[in-house]
């Protein structure tokens, strides 16, 4: 079934686009697609080109978000940062100049930076490395690692997220300095992985946060709670038509992958480079739509 998905949805690769605000990001050949999906016996099922390594881009948010809870807590969290859906795009400064300086929530940029700010570390690169490491033992890969080259790529042309970045700071709201923020932020937005890695990490948040061997890694409650933001604001001003169209939990980023989540059955990690005008995979969108749809896996 995997495989006539990936080949049938494919050609809507030609329809994408990449992302040119990050240069390193418009050299991956836009025809590339792979899926892998892992449930909770430990099956797994891939397709395509699931093992070809890509930055998390904003998947990230989901892992430091988890973090940011499990240093600081539930309610310090979520008093810099709020829980509610936006129709702004995800890198907009609107929401903050309108209503309030506080993101609505912890998906868009602007609210992603502030959940970085919480993370402990005394230095950026403290903080980085304690990112680093859980993402590796999420993804039960101790290999995965940085991409340099994407890293330096969106540090020198971020204006946006730089702009948010001191907004935030002018604010009260940013803990921290500036620049350091921006660098762990920046850095967790280049971690490189794989579909395969991503379907592991989407099969700890299916599991209330338990690994494969029964290992508690998050939290029930802390699980649930991210799960929760992914349904609602996982795919920004796309939510609810992901929602309505796909109905579960899951996270997209512009360097093409889409971390899925079906709670108590399986984590689909997903990679497409070629984008919609949302920022999605274009081709992950409609294969997830109708392999949910034929697998009847909705939460709704």
């Amino acid at each position: 079934m995997l495989d006539e998905l990936i080949e049938k949805h494919r050609p809507l690769c030609q329809q994408g686009s990449l992302p040119s605000y990050i240069p390193a990001l418009t050299n991956p050949q836009q025809h590339l697609a792979g899926i892998s999906i892992i449930d909770i016996k430990g099956s797994r099922y891939n397709s395509g080109d699931y093992l070809l390594p890509f930055t998390i881009q904003s998947i990230s948010k989901i892992i430091t978000l988890t973090m940011a809870i499990l240093d600081q807590g539930e309610d310090f969290v979520f008093s810099r940062v709020g829980a509610e859906p936006t129709e702004d795009k995800f890198n907009s400064i609107l929401p903050l100049e309108i209503s309030s300086a506080y993101p609505p929530n912890p998906m868009i940029n602007a609210g992603a930076i502030v959940v970085t700010s919480l993370i402990n570390g005394k230095t950026s690169q403290e903080k980085m490395d304690r990112i680093l490491n859980f993402t590796r033992k999420l993804a039960n890969n101790p290999e995965i690692s940085v991409n340099e080259e994407v890293f330096i790529s969106e540090r020198r042309t971020g204006n946006k997220n730089i702009s948010l970045a001191y907004y935030l700071k002018d604010a009260n709201v940013l803990l921290g300095e500036v620049e350091d923020v921006l660098d762990t932020y920046f850095r967790h937005c280049s971690i490189s992985l794989t579909a395969s890695d991503l379907a592991n990490i989407a099969l700890v948040y299916s599991q209330d946060g338990k690994s494969l061997t029964g290992e508690q890694l998050i939290p029930p409650m802390v699980c649930r709670q991210v799960r929760t933001i992914m349904a609602m604001s996982g795919f920004y001003d796309e939510s609810g038509r992901f929602a309505r169209r796909v109905g579960i939990p899951a996270k997209s980023g512009v360097g093409g992958g889409i971390l899925g989540v079906v709670p108590n059955r399986m984590g689909i990690g997903f990679y497409g480079p070629s984008l919609n005008t949302k920022g999605t995979s274009i081709v992950g969108f409609d294969v997830l739509e109708e392999l949910i749809e034929k697998l009847d896996l909705s939460i709704y």
